[in-house]
């Protein structure tokens, strides 16, 4: 955990932590366009896995435009993308849970951009 060493960086943290925290209760509105749901069949989570930029649930649907980094992320020691399906396999996905898991993929892209920031802020 970074620790502010004046006035003005402890703020810069306060505000980024606050963005990083609304981020985490998904109380944003995150911008899931690029991440698209594609394939013809059930939307059954059969075989989660990640290959050249899609997560696939089957052979024949996967998620389009995935980075790598958001699908080997960590959060709280544990993989967010792959958690979430390995909890769904054998379900077959509805039209809000498809909407949900690309604004996980959101929040994870922005938390590694407030990550990033917080970096910069304190200057390891």
């Amino acid at each position: 955990m970074p620790y502010p060493t004046d006035q003005e960086t402890f703020w810069k943290l306060v505000e980024i932590g606050g963005k990083l925290r609304e981020c985490h209760l998904m109380h944003i509105e995150f911008d899931t366009a690029a991440y698209s749901f594609v394939g013809d069949g059930t939307n059954e989570v059969v075989k989660p896995e990640y290959k050249n930029g899609r997560v696939y649930i089957s052979k024949t649907q996967y998620f389009d435009n995935v980075p790598q980094a958001q699908w080997e992320q960590y959060i709280g020691g544990y993989q967010p993308l792959q958690k979430w399906l390995k909890d769904r396999k054998k379900t077959m996905l509805s039209a809000e849970d498809i909407e949900h898991y690309k604004k996980i993929i959101a929040a994870l892209r922005l938390t590694e951009e407030l990550m990033t920031e917080i970096d910069q802020v304190v200057e390891f």
